[in-house]
């Protein structure tokens, strides 16, 4: 099995795992660790597969996943955003280089904007009792499957 074939198959392995996510998220409202874990230790073996050099290709991903992680965690203190959703996109930013990585979260906010908007009509016509929690991890997932797309067609180019 060629290092493309490697690429490839681990694209399909982070798409399953983020539709699990997005799908959790969905049902429970919570993302497991294991499945975030499962994203982030995946990683290396990505960027082994692309050819990345230590200096400065994989230190260059670690400072943004972690810039991208801290700036997250503040959303979690203000209670915007659940810890599951924070350490899959803190996961998902050791995978992408920063370009793509900003335009999936521009896709992010727009879906979560609009699973936020329709669970507020939801919540309008069946009126219920406590906190609206939104499942970010369904515009998260949707984002990254959709970021996905490049590196895909890239590999098989």
């Amino acid at each position: 099995m060629g290092v493309g074939s490697v690429a490839i198959g681990l694209l399909f392995v982070l798409g399953a795992l983020l539709l699990a996510a997005g799908i959790e998220d969905a049902r429970r409202r919570t993302i497991s660790n294991w499945t975030n874990l499962a994203v982030a230790a995946l990683a290396p073996l990505w960027w082994w597969a692309q050819g990345y050099a230590v200096w400065p290709d994989i230190a260059i991903q670690l400072a943004f996943a972690a810039i991208i992680f801290g700036l997250f965690v503040g959303a979690f203190a203000l209670g915007m955003m659940g810890g599951g959703d924070v350490k899959l996109i803190g996961a998902l930013a050791l995978w992408l280089p920063v370009v793509p990585f900003l335009n999936l979260l521009i896709v992010m906010s727009l879906v979560g904007g609009a699973v936020t908007l329709l669970m507020m009509a939801e919540r309008r016509l069946r009126p219920r009792d406590g906190v609206l929690e939104v499942p970010y991890g369904v515009a998260i997932a949707f984002a990254g499957l959709l970021a996905l797309r490049e590196p895909i067609l890239n590999q098989l180019a």
